[in-house]
């Protein structure tokens, strides 16, 4: 199902778009007064320019895209990143350059994709047991490597 979403443009870019017809995100674009380099290991808020509404019960998720991560070292610190329904502030991209090279950062770039999602909100209902399953309280590598 398909909605409709609010969305304000400061910048002179076109909107966050899905690249293919199957593609589940859509890319985001860094609006910069000039090129930003990150020397190793360095992070950066990086702005887009776009402010948006989204209806309750969604959130946008941030993440990083892999052309820039496999190619630059280019990637997001906290991935995926959350946008809240009722965040009005400007959507901005936490950058780090993870390469042993400096990474300039241009205006217009494709930084970051953006997917939609529909999520549910939780009620407590504490209890003194869980239910019984065969994994029991096994934890990471639990169930072997093969």
């Amino acid at each position: 199902m398909d909605i409709k979403i609010s969305i304000v443009n400061k910048s002179p870019h076109q909107l966050p778009a899905y690249q293919t017809t199957g593609s589940a995100g859509m890319d985001l674009r860094a609006w910069l007064p000039e090129p930003v380099t990150l020397a190793p290991m360095a992070r950066k808020l990086i702005p887009t320019g776009l402010y948006m509404a989204l209806p309750h019960g969604h959130e946008a998720q941030i993440r990083p895209r892999s052309g820039l991560a496999i190619k630059r070292g280019l990637t997001l610190i906290n991935t995926p990143g959350t946008i809240d329904s009722d965040y009005r502030g400007e959507v901005m991209v936490p950058m780090v350059n993870l390469s042993t090279e400096e990474q300039v950062i241009e205006d217009g770039e494709r930084i970051a994709q953006m997917i939609i999602s529909r999520y549910e909100q939780a009620e407590w209902e504490q209890v003194e047991t869980l239910e019984e399953t065969a994994r029991g309280a096994g934890g990471f590598g639990h169930s072997g490597t093969k």
